[in-house]
């Protein structure tokens, strides 16, 4: 099956690629104007240069593909790069050239906390994004993923160099929200297996690891995998979403880069994040690799 992904170059997609050559797929990836050789190189995969959010750069990119992945998304507004466009208008402009091409098999990835009254704006445009996909008439498959986790993620690599730089850990968001971290593999896996299942058509599956643990519980985890001791410190509420409104405006406004923090995650890290995994762990033979395990891949003793 030749396959078009969206967001290949990124920590899920570049991995994803990986999984669908050894399962005998071919790829093709939409990459935007950039390091397109070092794109090459790492995946092996064909290459389209275009960008989801203009529909003409779309156009001859899905000719001969049999089926689509649709991995595009933020979790950091800059620019032009907002919730909105990215998460909506992105979706609708790769299903519109799906469907151009007569291509019938889409699967979407999503996240977990989706859901039509979600409350932060990141999680509004999934939904959005969603209900697109399930209008479309395509063969869709919808995935969402918990926090995943893996060499290259932004969520326990970042905590990791704050072990090593820090004696304190800085403990952000609700202390009792419950997190379901769910490994890369498992998540790559889950995309590729639901290509050829016919049971996975129109259905929407929750991906996630196989436990459930508190923020500070997964920082405890962090940190013994590595080896460390420090101090966790909860911060008050007033002050992260003061902390996140001035990164958002430094980082955006004056240097033109996502914010590594921001006040839509804040909301998020106020809610639940975890869901059943059960179904789509016995449709696709799924095997959660557990959290500890996973991360002691890449971190170890550092």
């Amino acid at each position: 099956m030749k396959v078009f992904v969206t967001g290949a170059t990124g920590f899920v997609g570049g991995a994803l690629v990986r999984q669908l050559q050894q399962e005998g797929h071919s790829g093709r990836m939409l990459v935007r104007k950039g390091p397109l050789d070092q794109a090459r190189e790492r995946t092996g995969a064909e290459i389209h240069v275009g960008d989801v959010l203009d529909a003409g750069s779309l156009r001859g990119a899905l000719k001969g593909i049999d089926a689509v992945i649709h991995l595009v998304g933020i979790i950091s507004e800059v620019g032009q790069n907002t919730f909105e466009n990215v998460h909506v208008r992105g979706t609708r402009n790769v299903v519109a050239a799906a469907k151009e091409q007569g291509i019938k098999r889409f699967v979407h990835m999503s996240a977990l906390g989706t859901r039509p009254n979600a409350v932060s704006r990141y999680h509004k445009s999934k939904w959005e994004a969603e209900e697109t996909v399930r209008g479309s008439g395509l063969e869709y498959t919808i995935f969402r993923p918990s926090l995943i986790f893996g060499p290259r993620d932004m969520f326990v690599n970042l905590f990791a160099k704050i072990i090593r730089r820090s004696p304190i850990v800085p403990i952000l968001g609700r202390r009792d929200a419950k997190f379901q971290p769910v490994a890369i593999e498992t998540v790559a896996d889950a995309f590729v297996k639901s290509l050829a299942e016919v049971r996975a058509v129109g259905h929407t599956f929750d991906l996630g690891g196989p436990e459930v643990f508190t923020l500070s519980e997964i920082i405890d985890e962090i940190l013994a995998v590595m080896g460390r001791k420090r101090l966790k410190v909860h911060i008050p509420a007033t002050m992260t979403w003061i902390q996140a409104g001035f990164l958002e405006f430094f980082f955006a406004k004056i240097l033109r880069k996502a914010p590594p923090l921001n006040r839509d995650q804040l909301i998020m890290l106020q809610e639940d994040n975890g869901g059943n995994a059960q179904p789509a762990n016995e449709l696709f033979g799924l095997r959660p690799i557990p959290f500890r395990d996973g991360i002691a891949r890449y971190l170890g003793n550092q």
